[in-house]
C-alpha cells in the first residue's frame, strides 16, 4: 500500500491556485510588501498578505450556503473547494477525513472578544466549523505544533491512511497576519526591516505571510507512473530553548534520519532539499549544520520564505505543494532574497530555476520550542 498526493491548492499573496503560485515562484516573484495598517501594528512593517478584494469576490462566488465566516474560514473553505474540484472524492464520506493545521486560528477575533462566543477563538471550534460546512461526518483533527504544524499534519495524514478506516485525507492549513502575531514576533526582535533573505550572509530576520493551503492524500495499491508518493516522515524535539534551535541541529538530524529510515531511501539518493529557511540567523545556520552532518551538502537547497513570507501553520502545506509541482516539472525553484552565502556550513542554495531530474526530495521544517520535522517524497 502506498500513499500518494492527488490534489492541492495554494492561496497566498502570489495567487489563488497551485498553478498560479508555482508560476510566480518559478519567475522569482515575491508577495512581501510594506503594510501600513495601525490595526495590525502601530508602525509600518513588511508582510506578504492575501489580496482582500479578490478573496471576497471568490468567496461570494463559492459560498452558496451563505454561511457567515471569518476571513480565515473563507480562505480554508476556498482552498479545500478548489483542491476538491480536481478530484472525484466525496468529502461527505465517512472514509474521508479532514486534518487542520494552524498555529493561531481565528486569533483576529480577539479584538471582538466581548461581542462573540469566546469558543470561536479555539482551534477545535475552527476545525468543527470547517467539517460542518462540508458535511464531513468525522471529527476534524487539529494539528498544531508551532511552525512544523503543516509538515506534521501531512505526516499524521499518511499514518492515518496506513490504517483501515480512511481512504482519503484532506490536509488543510492556514494562518493570518494579525496584530497578535505581528506583536509576538516583534517582541522576539525576529522580523526584518527588509524582505527576508533565506540563507544569505546579510539575513537579519523573517518576513511574515498569510496563506491557506490544501493537500489531498489517498492510499493506493497501484501507484501510477509520475505519482508523487509520501515515502517517510518524522518529527523530533531538541528541547534546546523556547525559541532558539539546537546549535548542533540534533533535533533536525534525528527527524531527517528517521524519515529516511521509514522511507527505506538512502541519504545519497536524495535529489533536492526544500528547507524551512526562515532567514533568521539561528534557523538557517542550524539547517546548514543538519544538512552537513547527514552528508547532504552537495544537494541543491531552496526556501520559499522570500516569496511568501513565513505563513506559520500553512507553511509546511503550501511549501510541500510547491515541492510536488517542482518534482512533476523536474525543476528546482529559486530562493528569492538569497544573494551571498552566509551559513555556518556551506550550502548550494538555488538563486535561479534549475532543471534537474527530481525523483526523491526532502522537505524540512523547524519551529519554536525545539520542534523539527522532515518528509521524504518520491516520484513513481
Amino acid at each position: 500500500m502506498a500513499v500518494r498526493f492527488v490534489s492541492s491548492n495554494i492561496i497566498s499573496s502570489l495567487g489563488f491556485s497551485t498553478e498560479e503560485n508555482f508560476q510566480n515562484l518559478l519567475h522569482g516573484k515575491a508577495g512581501i510588501q510594506t503594510i501600513n495598517d495601525p490595526l495590525l501594528y502601530p508602525a509600518p512593517f513588511l508582510a506578504a498578505c492575501i489580496h482582500q478584494a479578490e478573496l471576497e469576490e471568490r468567496w461570494i462566488e463559492t459560498n452558496q450556503k451563505e454561511v457567515a465566516s471569518t476571513r480565515l474560514e473563507k480562505m480554508l473553505i476556498l482552498s479545500i473547494t478548489e483542491a476538491l474540484s480536481k478530484t472525484k472524492i466525496d468529502i461527505s464520506s465517512s472514509r474521508t477525513a479532514i486534518l487542520l493545521s494552524t498555529t493561531k486560528g481565528n486569533i483576529d477575533l480577539l479584538n471582538l472578544i466581548e461581542s462573540i462566543d469566546p469558543e470561536r477563538l479555539l482551534l477545535w471550534k475552527l476545525g468543527e466549523f470547517i467539517g460542518h460546512y462540508f458535511g464531513n461526518p468525522n471529527p476534524v483533527r487539529v494539528v498544531t505544533n508551532a511552525c512544523i504544524s503543516g509538515v506534521l499534519a501531512i505526516n499524521t495524514a499518511a499514518m492515518m491512511l496506513k490504517g483501515e478506516r480512511f481512504d482519503h485525507i484532506i490536509v488543510v492549513g492556514g494562518d493570518l497576519v494579525t496584530r497578535f502575531v505581528v506583536s509576538g514576533f516583534m517582541s522576539f526582535l525576529s522580523l526584518s526591516e527588509t524582505p527576508c533573505k533565506p540563507f544569505d550572509r546579510d539575513r537579519d530576520g523573517l518576513s511574515l505571510g498569510e496563506a491557506a493551503g490544501t493537500l489531498i492524500l489517498e492510499k493506493t495499491s497501484f501507484p501510477e507512473q509520475g505519482d508523487i508518493l509520501f515515502s517517510g516522515g518524522a518529527t523530533a524535539n531538541d528541547a534546546n530553548h523556547i525559541s532558539g534551535p539546537s546549535r548542533t541541529a540534533e533535533g533536525s538530524v534525528i527527524a531527517i534520519q528517521n524519515a529516511l529510515n521509514e522511507s527505506g531511501i538512502a541519504a545519497q539518493d536524495i535529489d533536492h532539499i526544500n528547507a524551512h529557511g526562515t532567514a533568521t540567523r539561528y534557523n538557517d545556520d542550524m539547517e546548514s549544520i543538519a544538512i552537513q552532518r547527514l552528508g547532504l551538502s552537495e544537494l541543491p537547497v531552496n526556501s520559499f520564505k522570500g516569496s511568501w513570507g513565513h505563513t506559520l501553520g500553512a507553511a509546511g502545506i503550501i511549501e510541500t505543494a510547491a515541492l510536488i509541482e517542482s518534482m512533476k516539472a523536474d525543476t528546482i525553484l529559486p530562493t528569492v532574497g538569497f544573494n551571498m552565502p552566509g551559513t555556518t556550513e556551506n550550502l548550494i542554495v538555488t538563486k535561479k530555476p534549475l532543471s534537474k531530474p527530481l525523483h526523491t526530495c526532502l522537505k524540512l521544517a523547524s519551529g519554536f520550542g525545539g520542534c523539527n520535522a522532515a518528509l521524504v517524497l518520491n516520484k513513481k
